[in-house]
């Protein structure tokens, strides 16, 4: 277990591994959260096309709440630094 934690560290030293690894999987997933937002959304109007409005009002709030986890991230991780 040791020698793991030695070989990962001298492996983020030596790719010049920095703390962005958060960022990416914050911006990761709230790519795939937005998509299933999109995804669903687009489902929903074709079964019910008279909801549309109220349809688009939820899913823009909830890519809205999807991405600000993506800036959360990107806040931390400029302040980390």
């Amino acid at each position: 277990m040791n020698s793991l934690l030695l070989a990962a560290e001298a492996a983020a030293a030596a790719g010049g591994v920095t703390g962005n690894l958060p960022l990416a999987v914050a911006g990761a997933g709230a790519a795939l959260g937005i998509g299933m937002i999109g995804a669903k959304a687009v489902e929903a109007v074709g079964r019910n096309p008279g909801a549309s409005g109220k349809v688009l009002t939820l899913s823009i709030i909830g890519m809205a709440l999807a991405e600000a986890i993506a800036i959360y991230a990107l806040i931390v991780t400029l302040i980390g630094k």
